[in-house]
């Protein structure tokens, strides 16, 4: 059927106005206040609980809108933490700087019950990002101490962990670490792991278990200077994953701050614009949508995308550092003496 020009306009602008009508209203349902401490670090274990840790040795949860909190001192002072992790039975909390510490909890029992499963000690020593498998394996990643990042794993359902030697891991570039932003820089779909890197090198590094063949892959995000990089790295599924990052010094600037894979991060191609989002600290596929939809925040603000990261709308200019999903309407985030349940 022909369709005059005029018709044609209208097509559009109908098409367009539907899109925008689309975009989500963020809704507060909760705010819990935390002072004294910094929260970059959030586990979802149900609908109704989350677990946090943060800096000033503070940890805790957060059940049916009841915050219950607690901290853990070490030979005289409080670690500061940005890794959490859940593998289905206990709660693991991951410390910084050295001493990392690497604590178990017994969620069924009452906080104060932290049991120390892994200290390393070194000068250089700092600690990122921890996810698990599943029950029995898990991983955490970290700044190089040698001439490659520090990767440990447990295979025994975290009572025991182990590092892995430099000699299975890609060398790193001078310059090149990885951030504790939020601790997303990690990121693992069945027996695949895939961690993303900064600095003045941003690299995803890839392997399966048991880990002893590693592939690296250069990405086109921003890097060169201390503060550049990839802050942030999430996986729909196998093939489809996401990075994002930018420059922390230049948190407006969107050049070159995200990239897609569509092949299991064998390869990395930019996408949407250079205006929004800008710098990033998080991200995360909305569960349930196809990999079509993400979320992303930072201390700018919250971002929407419906296009498979092709372009981005702000959502609401209320800052955090990470962000987790309890399901496709609802989710958590982090930041500064705070976290808040959200609805979108």
């Amino acid at each position: 059927m022909k369709i005059s020009g005029f018709y044609w306009c209208l097509l559009l602008a109908t098409s367009f106005m539907s899109h925008a009508q689309q975009t989500p209203v963020v809704s507060i349902l909760k705010r819990f206040e935390l002072k004294n401490t910094s929260i970059r670090a959030i586990e979802v274990v149900n609908d109704s609980t989350v677990w946090f840790a943060g800096s000033n040795g503070k940890y805790g949860r957060i059940i049916n809108d009841i915050v219950e909190i607690d901290s853990v001192r070490h030979e005289g002072r409080f670690p500061h933490f940005r890794s959490i992790a859940f593998n289905g039975k206990h709660i693991f909390l991951l410390s910084i700087e050295d001493p990392a510490l690497l604590y178990k909890i017994d969620p069924s029992l009452p906080l104060g019950n932290a049991a120390l499963v892994y200290k390393e000690s070194h000068a250089k020593v700092f600690y990122d990002s921890m996810r698990f498998l599943d029950r029995d394996h898990g991983m955490a990643i970290g700044d190089p101490v040698e001439n490659c990042l520090s990767v440990i794993q447990t295979t025994d359902a975290g009572e025991h962990w182990t590092k892995l030697s430099c000699d299975l891991l890609p060398e790193v570039h001078e310059g090149e670490a990885a951030f504790a932003a939020s601790n997303t820089n990690l990121a693992l779909i069945g027996n695949k792991i895939w961690i993303a890197t900064g600095g003045k090198k941003a690299r995803v590094l890839s392997a399966e278990r048991p880990y002893e063949q590693w592939t690296s892959t250069e990405t086109p995000i921003v890097q060169g200077d201390q503060m550049t990089g990839i802050f942030t790295i999430d996986f729909y599924d196998k093939n489809l994953g996401i990075i994002m990052g930018g420059n922390w010094n230049d948190k407006k600037n969107g050049s070159r701050s995200k990239a897609i894979s569509h092949d299991g991060g064998q390869t990395w191609k930019l996408t949407g614009t250079d205006e929004v989002p800008g710098f990033i600290s998080c991200v995360q596929f909305v569960p349930g949508k196809s990999g079509k939809e993400i979320l992303a925040v930072s201390t700018e603000g919250i971002y929407f995308s419906d296009d498979m990261a092709g372009t981005w709308v702000k959502i609401d200019n209320k800052g955090y550092y990470s962000l987790r999903f309890a399901d496709a309407k609802t989710f958590w985030c982090s930041g500064d003496q705070e976290i808040v349940k959200i609805k979108i």
